[in-house]
C-alpha cells in the first residue's frame, strides 16, 4: 500500500493531480481542499489512500493526515464511498464539515454533493461525538509540502495501523536527527513494548 508520496506536481485538473516521483507519474485523487494548496510545478508530499476494486486501483492524495483521517472516517459510513467522501471533503474547509457532523445538522450534509438526507443521517450517526473538532480545527488547512523525516515516520507507523495521537507520543521522544528506518524501528518497538 502506498502511505505517501513526495515529489513534483506535473499536472493538476479538477479531480486531482499528476506527482513526478522519481520518473514516474502518480495520478492522485485530491479534494479542493488539497489542490488550492498546491500548485504545477510545486515539490509536495501527500499523504495517500490506496482504494482497490476488481476494476481499479485508485490513489486518494491528501495535503494533510488530518484530511486523510476525515476521509477515511466518512469511507467507513454506509453508503459513503471514497468519491463520495472527496466531495464531502471538497464542499468548503474541513472544521466546516465537522461542525455539521457534531451539531447533529442532517440538513446542512444532505445539501454536500451526492449526500442525500439518508446518507447525512448515517454520517452523523456513525461519526457524531468521534471526530476530535479541536484537532481539525487547530490543524486544518496547513499546506502541502515536503514532509521532514519526523513526518515520515509518523506516516509510516500510522499506516502499520497504530493511532495517530499514539505515535506522535512516541516519535516525539525520538532525537531530532533520527532518520526514516531507524525511526520506524525505535518507534515499533515504544508502541509494542518491545525493547
Amino acid at each position: 500500500m502506498i502511505g505517501f508520496i513526495r515529489g513534483r506536481v506535473i499536472e493538476l485538473n479538477p479531480e486531482g493531480a499528476i506527482v513526478d516521483v522519481s520518473g514516474v507519474g502518480y495520478e492522485l485523487l485530491c479534494s479542493s481542499n488539497t489542490l488550492d494548496d498546491c500548485g504545477a510545478g510545486e515539490d509536495v508530499a501527500f499523504h495517500v489512500h490506496t482504494h482497490v476494486r476488481e476494476d481499479a486501483i485508485q490513489l486518494f492524495g491528501f495535503s494533510t493526515a488530518l484530511e486523510k483521517r476525515l476521509f477515511l472516517s466518512l469511507t467507513k459510513v454506509n453508503g459513503v464511498g471514497p468519491k463520495l467522501a472527496l466531495k464531502a471533503l471538497s464542499a468548503g474547509p474541513l472544521t466546516n464539515l465537522v461542525r455539521m457532523i457534531e451539531a447533529g445538522d442532517a440538513k446542512g450534509l444532505a445539501s454536500l454533493p451526492k449526500v442525500g438526507k439518508k446518507t447525512a443521517e448515517q454520517i452523523i450517526l456513525a461519526l457524531k461525538g468521534k471526530l476530535a473538532i479541536e484537532e481539525i480545527e487547530g490543524r486544518a488547512g496547513a499546506a502541502a509540502r515536503p514532509l521532514g523525516p519526523r513526518d515520515e515516520i509518523v506516516s509510516a507507523l500510522v499506516n502499520l495501523g497504530f493511532r495517530l495521537p499514539d505515535v506522535e507520543k512516541a516519535v516525539a521522544e525520538l532525537p531530532l536527527d533520527t532518520d526514516l528506518q531507524d525511526g520506524v524501528r525505535r518507534g515499533l518497538q515504544a508502541l509494542t513494548g518491545n525493547f
